[in-house]
């Protein structure tokens, strides 16, 4: 795995665009602070660039780095979790311009994919996690299910024995709406 691992980190480092497998389904991603690579992103998946993205981070210790004002519920909620959920915070910061939606905010999800968690370790930055599909087309579950002009449009693909996802579907996701409040956008 550290191979591959130091493969990816040298395209992502390069502005390049990956399909990686996640704790979830598999994703398009490139690094987050890269406003051109995030570009190119919305350009596979056929995206406006209003709809927003979002990131995975390695570790929770590291949220300061990119969001300004962390809710005081976030650590309970976030580190309580038992499956993969994503958080919308309100206030990014550190990312790629185009990453940001108008609001400010940023939906990240702290991975527990041992692959996605030393990808992002390694690279020293978040990386975009999008559902490897055209826009408004379902997500694909497994390896498989992506299609081929999605796989021949990205820079690199992981290869499949490197996935450990045992969910296959979407994150759940959680937007914070003060310091101490939440609600539920997507169970």
């Amino acid at each position: 795995m550290e191979e591959e691992i130091k493969k990816c980190v040298e395209l992502l480092r390069a502005g390049k665009v990956i399909i990686y497998p996640t704790d979830t389904v598999w994703g398009i991603g490139c690094n987050a602070t890269n406003a051109d690579a995030v570009k190119k992103i919305y350009g596979i998946k056929q995206r406006a660039e209003s709809k927003s993205m979002l990131v995975l981070l390695d570790d929770f210790s590291n949220l300061p780095r990119y969001v300004k004002q962390i809710p005081a519920i976030a650590s309970v909620l976030v580190l309580s979790t038992n499956r993969p959920t994503t958080f919308i915070y309100p206030t990014a910061q550190n990312f790629a311009p185009n990453l940001i939606p108008e609001d400010g905010s940023i939906a990240i999800r702290i991975v527990r994919s041992c692959f996605c968690q030393k990808l992002i370790s390694e690279l020293g930055h978040p990386i975009v996690s999008t559902s490897a599909n055209i826009s408004g087309m379902p997500s694909p579950t497994t390896f498989s299910d992506i299609a081929g002009e999605i796989l021949d449009s990205v820079d690199y693909v992981v290869p499949e024995k490197y996935s450990d996802s045992t969910d296959f579907k979407p994150s759940r996701i959680i937007k914070f709406t003060d310091d101490d409040n939440f609600c539920i956008v997507r169970e």
